[in-house]
């Protein structure tokens, strides 16, 4: 698909977390790459995001999306409990896809992603990380995803400033790295750029990032306010009424 409006519309019934700036930035990630390319996303839902990778990229780009479909960590508020709709999940992602038309470019690794990360082989060109968004899940998959990514290669990360466990392992694997430079944010959709980084600009990245830590806290506050039924309180403040993303 050729246009961003497009692709939006594709996703309009299509249950996630995700805003149309964030979108905006996973479209024109995809669209970067160059033919042949993979992406690999950790966290797919119900498809939206997978959708939009899958129409902003060449056609002949691979996209790996990875999802175990098990009831565990679909979103804001919703770590665990959800065993009942775990089959319900995977057959509205498939389905999602098929209605995209973007069915026959995805291939779905129903597996968490701990358990296929040694066995995946390929070099990555753009990774999407939005699993679990505890802190030692999010702290691996941003480790051991992220070495497989080529230099030059984008690493995006959903939640970023607004969890904390996924905030944390930003923290401890990237304010700091050589390896990654912090290139801005759609909401809590954060971009990184692989690369071989000067002290000089792995400093500057990591005062960017440390910079992210007022928007973070902000969304502290909404969440405590959300959570006491303080809807009112919130919106005073600035919050939207939704659980922040």
């Amino acid at each position: 698909m050729s246009n961003f409006d497009g692709a939006l519309a594709s996703i309009a019934q299509v249950h996630g977390w995700l805003s149309r700036d964030q979108a905006e930035r996973l479209w024109a990630r995809a669209g970067d790459l160059r033919p042949q390319a993979t992406i690999v996303e950790i966290g797919s839902f119900q498809g939206r995001s997978t959708i939009v990778l899958a129409l902003g990229s060449p056609a002949t780009t691979t996209v790996v999306a990875i999802d175990p479909h098990a009831g565990n960590d679909r979103g804001p508020q919703e770590i665990s409990g959800f065993a009942a709709e775990a089959a319900s999940d995977h057959e509205t992602f498939l389905a999602n896809l098929a209605a995209a038309g973007v069915a026959e470019k995805v291939t779905h690794l129903r597996a968490w992603s701990a358990e296929v990360a040694d066995t995946f082989t390929q070099d990555i060109d753009l990774l999407y990380v939005d699993g679990a968004h505890r802190f030692a899940p999010a702290r691996d998959d941003i480790r051991c995803w992220g070495a497989k990514v080529k230099p030059g290669g984008v690493l995006l990360i959903h939640d970023a400033y607004s969890s904390i466990g996924v905030t944390a392992a930003i923290a401890s694997t990237l304010w700091w790295s050589r390896q990654w430079n912090y290139e801005g944010r759609s909401r809590s959709l954060a971009q990184y750029r692989r690369g071989n980084f000067s002290l000089f600009q792995t400093a500057g990245s990591a005062l960017r990032q440390k910079w992210q830590l007022g928007y973070f806290l902000r969304n502290l506050v909404y969440k405590v306010l959300l959570s006491a039924h303080l809807g009112t309180v919130a919106r005073w403040l600035g919050s939207n009424g939704e659980w922040p993303y």
